[in-house]
């Protein structure tokens, strides 16, 4: 076979190869493509990225967690509500939020305290106001009960030349008395009526007291009550601890709700009371 004949049977064979035939394969040619990557092929044609790079971007890409975009809320929505207040949300978005105007930020709201009456900087009272066991040469039989309004002490008599003492809170100015009277009624955790001279005089001062109290821990009565003949006088515990020892009430003897509870069980009633 001659050159000629040779070369048409080549041609004829491999079409692909003339750049005819690839200029009409192609509407534009591709752009030739320098890859950095040197164990690459030099020369890169369609744009191809080299495997060993394309193997790299990938083992990234899985290492990687990638975001989700989530879409944005519509201005006044509950979720941007929600996520205003996200603490997941990032600190640069808050900000950037809050100088856009995009949410505002709800001031707390305003509580209302119930005031409560403050108590005194020193909540103990004097140790000579806690019970004790006292020399007593009295006249009074054992098992009187003598109360001191002036040095603010309350004698239980006993035998033997003694007698225990407690300390008292009695009667502020102008409502001092004296007398002697009987144990007539004893009662626990007692209920408080205060009388109508009490609640009109508290209530020009603005305080104004209820017209039954029932027995209790607030109530000013406290855990026990020894009642004195017919008058409204009592000898009582108290939720005022701290105001043993002054003279604070209006009339009656008050002592600690411990202290109370200790002459309530060794008084019967009937017992003899005297008040100087």
């Amino acid at each position: 076979m001659s050159c000629r004949n040779l070369l048409i049977a080549l041609i004829a064979a491999f079409p692909m190869a003339l750049p005819a035939h690839a200029s009409d394969r192609y509407q534009s040619r591709p752009p030739v493509m320098v890859s950095p990557d040197l164990s690459a092929p030099w020369v890169l044609q369609l744009g191809g990225i080299p495997a060993t790079q394309g193997r790299q971007k990938r083992r990234i890409d899985q290492a990687r967690p990638q975001a989700t975009r989530q879409p944005v809320p519509a201005y006044g929505s509950p979720q941007r509500v929600r996520s205003a207040v996200n603490p997941q949300v990032r600190p640069e978005r808050r900000v950037i939020s809050q100088r856009r105007g995009l949410f505002t930020r709800q001031q707390p709201a305003v509580r209302q305290v119930v005031s409560r009456p403050q108590r005194p900087a020193k909540p103990q009272i004097e140790p000579q106001f806690l019970p004790q066991m006292v020399a007593y040469d009295g006249k009074h039989a054992p098992g009187t009960i003598v109360i001191d309004t002036r040095e603010r002490f309350l004698y239980l008599v006993t035998e033997h030349g003694q007698a225990k003492r407690y300390g008292v809170g009695v009667g502020k100015p102008g409502f001092e008395w004296a007398g002697t009277h009987k144990v007539t009624a004893k009662r626990e955790w007692p209920d408080w009526r205060p009388p109508q001279e009490m609640i009109a005089r508290e209530a020009e001062k603005g305080h104004f007291l209820p017209a039954h109290m029932p027995g209790g821990p607030e109530n000013p009565l406290g855990a026990r009550a020894l009642y004195l003949g017919s008058t409204l006088y009592r000898i009582h515990g108290t939720n005022a601890p701290w105001s043993i020892g002054s003279a604070v009430s209006s009339g009656c003897i008050r002592m600690r709700n411990e202290d109370v509870i200790d002459l309530y069980d060794r008084v019967p009633q009937g017992a003899k009371v005297i008040v100087i």
